[in-house]
Order: C-alpha cells, then structure tokens, then sequence
C-alpha cells in the first residue's frame, strides 16, 4: 500500500499536471472505489494485492491533486492557506473514521476486513460523484480559471503558450535560487517527519499489544488519540495563514522532541506511558507536521507545478518510509524501542531544522506579507529573462 501511494503521488500528480488537474480531481475517488471494491470481494492474497494497489495509487494521486485545486479556487492566498490547513481536519477525521471502523469489527476477523473496505467504496463513491456533478463545484473551477487567466493577463506572465514544468520552475526560471531553497527545505523536513509520523502510523496498535494491551484496547487508544488531534487541528486553521504559525512550529518542535525523549526514558513497556507521550506527540506533529507541510508546498510554487511538487515530495517520501516500515517491527520491540526513540529525538531535530530553514526563507522573501511578495506563488515564471521583472515586481 505505501509503494502504491508513494507512486501515485510521484507519477500520477505529473500525469495531471499534464493533462489537467480538474479532471484527475473529479474521477480519482472512482478509481478508489474500483481498488476498495476489489479488496471487498478478494478471494486470496493476489486479488487482494492488485485491490489495495489501485487503492494505493488513486490516494497517492488524490493528494496533492485536492490540494493543488483547493488552492488554486481559493480567491486570496490568506484563504487557500487556511483551506489548505483545514484539509487536514478532514484527513484525521478520515484516519478517525477508518480507525473507528477497524475498531467496530476488530473481533469479526476476514469478514471485519471486507465490511471496513466496503464502508470505503461507498465513501469514495459518494466523493466521485459529488466532485463531478456538483454545479456548485463547477462554479468555482470556472471562477477560478477566469481569475487565474486575468491575473497571468495582468501581469504579463508569458512562457510561449506552453505550460511550465518543475525543471521550467526549479532550474530555469529567474526566481530558481528561492525555488530550489523552498523545495530542499520542505523535502528535508517532510521526509524525516514522516519518518516518524508512519511509524506511529502504522505501529502504534502493533507497539501497544506488545506492552500487554489488547488489540481492541489498542485501537480504542488509538481513536482517542485521533479524536483529541481534531480539536487541535481545528485550533491550528484559525491561524495557518499568518506568521502566527511559526511561534506554534516552534512549540510543536519541542513537544515532539519531549514525547520522543520521554519515550527514550520511560515509556517503552507500559502501556499508560507510552499513550501519554503519544498524546504529546499527537500535540507536537499537529502543530509541526502535515498542515503546515501542505501549507508550504501551495504557498510557495506556482500553480502550475503544485501537483507535481507536492506529488515527488509526498511519493519519494513514501517510498522511503515504505523501506523503513520493512524493518520497523524490530525497531520497536519492548527490547529496541528505546534505542528507537534516542534516535527519534535525532530526527525531529533534523526535521526542526528544515522546518525553522522555511521559516526563515519565507521572511527573507516576504512570503507573509499581506501587500507584499505572497502572492508571488500564483505567479506563472518563465524560462525569458527578460520577463524577469514581471513575476518579481508583480
């Protein structure tokens, strides 16, 4: 499941990038539904490997795909940042919602399984034709693109009639140097926050079973861990766009590195330890993890090439959490984990840094400011020199 999200996020985003965003947006969800519905009425294990892959691809397109035509309909770059910072209310609610499932059938073996994946295809289906038949939806990509087309108009953004690509963006538009240092931090930051984000992920249930909780025990922590990020993501929107959010990075920063240490320390086998610095931790990666990564990423690349972006970003770290996940099972053993955890400490300190790197490249280019430069992303650039000056001083 993670090599399939890890390739649809790299390769489907560029795919839509292509041949048009709105349209991939509209029927990914259908997709979905086709991989889940398989997974329903899987009979043996390879059957039910291609249903989890057309899964894994259709949600690691969905991704950056959503996120690139929330901010694209978005009327201001204020807006499009708290929208961009709200998808992730909706995205624990959907972890909520699946943790929540697997806890309900957590006892009905096989048959919990094809019950939980048949909730999914009905969700999907539901987004599918919403996403495609909503008048209300169309409105707004239409609003959109006129806005989009005048302010390319006003601005005299020109590149030959031709779309832009990343290479256009990173390694040959005249703002390249602040392009690439957006990229290498966010890449950074975003790979080794995930690193620790998919373990708990993935293994938390499988880490508390092996302190002596049960498997519904285990699930049902896991639910309450999900419920109290949701009123701390809804606390977090209220401030995603503004220079606000850096002081609470930096304060995420922290708790991450107290819940990682303490666990280091403390909690590697009992079970009320480890669901405290969980929490902690739950605290510190909603105020330094996925929102503010997706906030980044749309803030600071043009239109254009967001999808793309986001989708390397999200699938090379994918990918790579994927081969750690190989080995994660020893790592957090009652014996390893608190070695483990020594380590975690590490990589939230990388990560910190990468993070505190984008801060301080966002001030240098005025990113933050309301009459200045953070409009700048909406801006098309060109591989012309000499229209330098139309995306620099819009």
């Amino acid at each position: 499941m993670t090599f399939a999200i890890a390739f649809g996020s790299i390769f489907g985003s560029r795919f839509a990038d292509k041949v048009g965003i709105i349209g991939i947006f509209n029927w990914v969800n259908f997709m979905y539904a086709i991989g889940a519905l398989v997974c329903v009425f899987s009979n043996g294990y390879l059957m039910l490997l291609i249903g989890v892959v057309i899964a894994g691809v259709a949600s690691g397109t969905d991704l950056p795909v959503s996120l690139a035509v929330i901010s694209r309909d978005a009327p201001d770059q204020e807006t499009a940042s708290q929208m961009v910072a709200s998808t992730q209310i909706f995205w624990q609610a959907g972890q909520f919602v699946s943790t929540g499932a697997a806890f309900i059938v957590s006892t009905m073996a096989v048959t919990g399984g094809r019950m939980a994946f048949g909730l999914f295809v009905v969700i999907s289906a539901v987004i599918w034709l919403w996403r495609t038949f909503s008048g209300g939806m169309r409105k707004l990509h239409a609003a959109a693109a006129e806005r989009i087309a005048q302010e390319r108009t006003n601005h005299t953004v020109a590149n030959n009639g031709k779309k832009i690509s990343v290479s256009d963006v990173l390694f040959h538009s005249p703002k390249k140097k602040m392009y690439m240092r957006f990229f290498i931090a966010i890449l950074i930051y975003y790979v080794f926050w995930n690193f620790i984000s998919n373990t708990w992920g993935q293994f938390t249930t499988f880490v508390l079973v092996k302190a002596g909780a049960s498997q519904t025990l285990s699930t049902g922590i896991g639910l309450g861990l999900h419920i109290a990020a949701l009123f701390i993501l809804g606390l977090y929107v209220t401030i995603a766009g503004s220079a606000k959010r850096n002081t609470w990075f930096t304060i995420g920063v922290l708790f991450a590195i107290v819940a990682m240490g303490g666990l280091a320390i403390f909690g590697s086998d009992a079970v009320g330890l480890i669901v405290a610095f969980m929490l902690i931790w739950g605290v510190g990666s909603m105020l330094s993890g996925e929102a503010i990564y997706k906030v980044w990423t749309q803030e600071s690349f043009p239109e254009d090439v967001r999808a793309s972006i986001q989708g390397f970003i999200n699938g090379f770290s994918r990918f790579l959490c994927g081969l750690f996940a190989m080995v994660t099972p020893m790592l957090v053993l009652p014996g390893t984990i608190k070695t483990t955890m020594w380590a975690f400490v590490g990589v939230v300190v990388i990560f910190g840094i990468a993070g505190f790197s984008m801060i301080s490249a966002e001030k240098k280019y005025h990113m933050l400011d309301k009459d200045g430069e953070n409009s700048q992303s909406n801006h098309t650039p060109t591989n012309d020199s000499t229209d330098a000056s139309g995306v620099a001083h819009s």
